[in-house]
């Protein structure tokens, strides 16, 4: 359906995080493609650049632009993904009285403190982004809606080399990463492959320096300085050819909400070694774009990972099947497509969240 035969909605975006995140990464990227559909505001400023900075606005220059009513009786909607942007839209709705209803993407995998349960329940429509996380809520989601890739910026390398191979993990250095899981296991594993070489991109905060510094000593005993390596933190935009150069990402985290990594390496064309977490293992099929193993098992990881390296022409075809994989089912704009399909349905007076599945 073209635009033209769509009606114009209003919908305010929550971003209440000045951090850079996961949530933050697919707010931005959905926007790219919700804004040519939607009047949109943001609520708050952070991360937003070019174009995406004039949708910014403060929480009072937004309640100023929201006295006046939509035309039809139409509904605004608020979708916000964390508790203080779901505070916020509360306040909207029934402090400053904005005839608007709320939804809430819950991707968390464990069960909800008591506030945040209470939070939901006010809510209009509470989604998930994958059934692992779906099934810690309860009420279940009214809709199942996955992350989505921008597949433009995050595409395969034109040529990928069989003879120097890189394999790489992204995201803040930390144990709950999985970060130590990765560097043991390349301690174990690269000996016994001298043309690979492993990069840990991301952020080393001040209370995870200790870990990084036991880290690269056991990396230097085992004379491997060259081959291992820690980037610290790089700007967002060097990511994308990151994964490009990388033949195997690897995501070992032991807790994830949804895991937007897994999908960024396999639109990239790289191999993909996961945890039991997020919702990686229903995105990977086992041994097709790479392997899922349970969380915290060194031994696993280590095996998986030798297994992948033993074999560069199936670890590239395994880069290959995960594009694939992407392009038919985890495009981002299939998955911002179908959330303004979602806010065009609660605009509607006789919207019914139980109606939805």
């Amino acid at each position: 359906m073209s635009k033209s035969q769509k009606p114009r909605i209003e919908v305010i975006i929550g971003n209440s995080n000045k951090r850079f995140s996961g949530v933050s990464s697919t707010m931005l990227q959905t926007l790219e493609y919700q804004r040519h559909e939607t009047d949109i505001a943001v609520l708050g400023k952070a991360h937003l650049d070019g174009e995406l900075s004039e949708l910014g606005y403060s929480f009072n220059s937004l309640r100023k632009a929201l006295k006046q009513p939509l035309e039809h009786g139409r509904f605004r909607v608020f979708h916000a993904r964390r508790n203080d942007e779901m505070i916020q839209a509360l306040i909207l709705k029934h402090i400053c009285r904005v005839k608007m209803r709320i939804l809430f993407t819950s991707t968390a995998q464990r069960y909800h403190s008591r506030f945040s349960r209470w939070l939901m329940s006010k809510m209009d429509c509470v989604i998930s982004t994958c059934a692992a996380a779906g099934k810690y809520l309860n009420p279940p989601p009214a809709k199942l809606i996955a992350h989505g890739i921008r597949t433009d910026i995050y595409r395969p390398a034109t040529q990928r080399s069989n003879k120097s191979i890189q394999i790489a993990m992204f995201g803040r250095v930390r144990k709950q990463k999985g970060s130590d899981l990765f560097v043991k296991a390349c301690l174990a594993v690269l000996p016994r492959f001298p043309n690979c070489k492993a990069l840990i991109v991301g952020a080393i905060s001040p209370e995870n320096q200790s870990l990084v510094d036991q880290l690269r000593q056991r990396i230097k005993q085992a004379g491997l300085e060259q081959r291992i390596e820690f980037t610290g933190e790089l700007d967002f935009n060097q990511l994308p050819e990151l994964f490009r150069q990388s033949h195997l990402v690897a995501a070992l985290s032991h807790t994830e909400g949804f895991g937007l990594t897994v999908l960024e390496a396999m639109s990239s064309g790289a191999a993909v070694l996961a945890t039991e977490a997020g919702a990686w293992p229903e995105i990977i099929e086992q041994g097709v774009q790479g392997w899922v193993v349970p969380t915290g098992a060194q031994q696993a990881i280590n095996e998986k990972l030798e297994l992948m390296l033993s074999d560069t022409d199936k670890l590239i075809s395994m880069g290959l099947a995960g594009r694939e994989r992407v392009l038919k089912c985890y495009r981002i704009e299939h998955e911002a497509e179908q959330l303004c399909e979602l806010y065009r349905a609660m605009q509607a007076a006789d919207f019914n969240s139980a109606k939805l599945n």
